[in-house]
């Protein structure tokens, strides 16, 4: 082996660790919260979802999840959806990357006990317009979309960027809309008045806030 394929060996194994480190740190704080969450007041069962949603979920993440593990796991796997990439794209996956882990604390402490397992809201739950919420009210999504394109940049990796994109439309047409209409049916008007100041996964450029 050359020196320079040494070179280029290191440096594939550094962004490697490097995106599972991002990951690992990501789920731990929203495992922690979750966990909280449960036991700290009601749970909804995934099961009390529309069984279409739930076999969509599963469809969707499915892939995703396995490409992300694979990458991870044995880069050669998924050396046919690599590309060769500048270094600072890279690097500017890992600052993604690891802003998600900030971004996923500051989420998930904002959210509280309100986090949910499922697009249905609980008997007690609050609406939340501090923190991320103020401007966002699916936070939580922009976070994960982050933390996949971070990854997908560190790897560079075609398959996983591209993933992003196609959780980003499934997301923004199927799960948000199901989602903010049982936030609509209840908060009512509040929830509608909260909408018409905030961005679903990017802020707003004009708006009420």
């Amino acid at each position: 082996m050359s020196q320079v394929e040494s070179e280029e060996g290191g440096v594939r194994l550094m962004f490697r660790w490097l995106a599972l480190s991002a990951l690992v740190c990501t789920l731990g704080i929203s495992t922690y919260y979750r966990r909280r969450a449960r036991q700290g007041s009601e749970t909804i069962p995934r099961s009390s979802e529309r069984p279409l949603l739930i076999l969509a979920r599963v469809v969707l993440t499915l892939p995703l999840v396995g490409g992300i593990l694979t990458y991870l796991v044995n880069p050669a796997w998924m050396e046919w959806a690599s590309f060769t990439a500048p270094l600072w794209s890279r690097w500017a996956g890992v600052a993604l990357g690891f802003l998600t882990v900030l971004s996923a604390y500051w989420v998930f402490s904002s959210i509280g006990l309100n986090i949910s397992e499922t697009v249905l809201t609980k008997e007690h739950h609050e609406l939340v317009t501090h923190g991320p919420y103020r401007w966002i009210r699916h936070p939580l999504y922009t976070t994960g979309l982050a933390l996949i394109v971070g990854i997908g940049l560190m790897a560079a990796n075609w398959f996983i960027l591209l993933y992003a994109l196609v959780v980003l439309i499934s997301v923004g047409l199927v799960v948000i809309p199901t989602e903010e209409q049982a936030l609509l049916e209840t908060f009512g008007v509040d929830y509608r008045d909260y909408m018409h100041g905030t961005g679903r996964i990017f802020p707003r450029v004009s708006g009420r806030v």
